[in-house]
């Protein structure tokens, strides 16, 4: 697989607490220039990469981030907002609350709303694996699926652990043929993004990519 292969799966990421605009725009430039599926940011800067960008840039935001556990009128207002001001792509994640408390139909209804709202907009939803059960991370699988989401997400990159092989995996076996897989949270590698494609990952969320296929030493989500 060529590296630009590989960067055409990438949702470039750029979701810390303190991003500039400057931040924003190298992002927004390294995307243009290697050609990356889309750019991950903050949802504050969703106008301004629009307006600077027009449709020359896919724009994912996140939705409940990180924690999730924010009430689904508050997600569903971002949603709405994100989508007006120029979004194609929302990254969502799940009340983890809701999961570890059972509440599973609860949890898939709040992803039927925010895929109600996108319409035809990719909604990813983020179930923070590395917090979850087997048992529970398969009811997520379900969840997703039932509610006609997009992908299904493994990691915020700001939780405890990130993508693994074995989540991915599990994934696989439980999610409908609809679904699709994010891998996000310690993409390292080249290595590691070659592997999460061939496992079957359509999209892999990091911040390293490209400079990882410049030859730059990285660090990040």
């Amino acid at each position: 697989m060529t590296r630009e292969e590989m960067l055409g799966k990438v949702d470039h990421t750029q979701l810390k607490a303190f991003a500039t605009w400057e931040d924003i725009q190298k992002l927004c430039e390294e995307a243009l220039e290697f050609h990356t599926a889309s750019v991950c940011v903050p949802p504050a800067y969703i106008k301004r990469i629009h307006n600077t960008y027009g449709d020359k840039i896919n724009i994912c935001t996140v939705v409940g981030f990180p924690l999730g556990y924010s009430v689904t009128e508050a997600k569903a207002a971002e949603v709405k907002q994100a989508l007006a001001e120029g979004c194609n792509e929302i990254d969502m994640v799940v009340n983890i609350s809701d999961v570890k408390n059972g509440l599973y139909d609860k949890v898939e209804q709040e992803i039927r709303t925010l895929k109600g709202i996108c319409g035809n907009h990719i909604l990813k939803v983020i179930i923070e694996t590395c917090y979850l059960t087997e048992e529970e991370k398969i009811a997520m699988c379900k969840a997703v699926t039932n509610a006609g989401a997009d992908y299904i997400k493994t990691s915020t990159g700001f939780g405890t652990d990130g993508a693994t092989k074995e989540d991915v995996e599990l994934f696989k076996k439980h999610i409908g043929p609809n679904v699709k897989i994010k891998a996000a949270g310690g993409v390292s590698t080249l290595e590691d993004l070659e592997m999460f494609i061939n496992l079957g990952c359509d999209r892999i969320g990091t911040s390293r990519a490209v400079g990882l296929c410049k030859g730059e030493k990285t660090g990040g989500y």
